[in-house]
């Protein structure tokens, strides 16, 4: 039993909510992680999934999900960090998945935000491939890591014939994108980024998909939403972001709060 159980359920009255996507271990959140956990479970944030992006902060992401109640976690190498990436991460990546100590590999993916040169792009190419082929093999769920670049990671998960599914963190490609991630059994992961009238695509294309297959997130310590815009995202921020899409979408938060969270709860194996 959560022991965060009563506090969710008596909040908002509306489902147990699921972060699929929060960053709680790392620095930003060093001296009062517990008492932002506990504000996101009165807010009715009942689990949330962590997502690593290098080893060395592996221990401290296991150590806050042992410490805290409904926190999951998730172990990846972030394509972003290639520098603090070093040789043996992947074999250990892999040893630490056999041991079943993961929801999901993550996260992962491709970033050419800045236009990386040939060679970085190869190297995040060779990385993310390993990594869907050590989640395939554990027949675990991915957590997507994709900017100007989901049609190169669309491309990977078909060439590679990935089944396992999983979601697509803070996504802001087009409708056709989003519909082809969804056809390879991933979801949508809806964060902050809907609250603010200026994102017109992906607010477009998150009122236009089917709600089982979205997925709540905050990416916590960043991306809050509009109201807490320049202040450090939080999970206790998680009902805005549910309630600007069920506005979004002209549907009933607590439809919207049900089905994400079973969504979540199915694809990551909550229990």
């Amino acid at each position: 039993m959560n022991r965060f159980g009563s506090s969710c359920r008596e909040s908002a009255a509306l489902a147990e909510l699921i972060d699929t996507h929060c960053h709680l271990d790392v620095a930003e959140f060093v001296d009062d992680y517990h008492l932002v956990r506990q504000r996101a479970a009165a807010a009715g944030v009942c689990e949330l999934i962590l997502p690593a992006v290098d080893r060395a902060g592996w221990p401290r992401l296991l150590e806050v999900c042992r410490l805290e109640s409904g926190c999951r976690p998730a172990l990846g190498l972030h394509p972003l960090y290639l520098q603090r990436h070093g040789p043996g991460d992947v074999e250990e990546l892999s040893r630490r998945i056999e041991a079943g100590e993961v929801v999901a590999v993550g996260e992962i993916g491709l970033d050419f935000w800045e236009q990386p040169s040939e060679t970085l792009r190869r190297r995040q190419l060779e990385l993310f491939e390993a990594q869907l082929r050590i989640a395939r093999q554990a027949s675990l769920p991915v957590l997507i890591h994709a900017r100007k670049a989901h049609d190169q990671v669309l491309a990977v998960l078909r060439r590679l014939r990935f089944g396992r599914g999983g979601i697509v963190h803070a996504f802001s490609g087009s409708r056709q994108q989003a519909q082809c991630y969804i056809d390879l059994g991933f979801v949508i992961g809806v964060g902050g980024t809907i609250t603010y009238q200026r994102a017109n695509r992906v607010r477009g294309v998150v009122a236009d998909l089917p709600l089982s297959a979205l997925v709540l997130e905050t990416d916590a310590p960043d991306i809050p939403p509009a109201h807490h815009r320049h202040e450090r995202n939080s999970p206790e921020f998680l009902p805005e972001i549910l309630h600007c899409l069920a506005r979004l979408r002209d549907q009933e938060p607590r439809l919207v709060a049900a089905t994400t969270s079973r969504t979540a709860r199915t694809l990551l194996r909550l229990t």
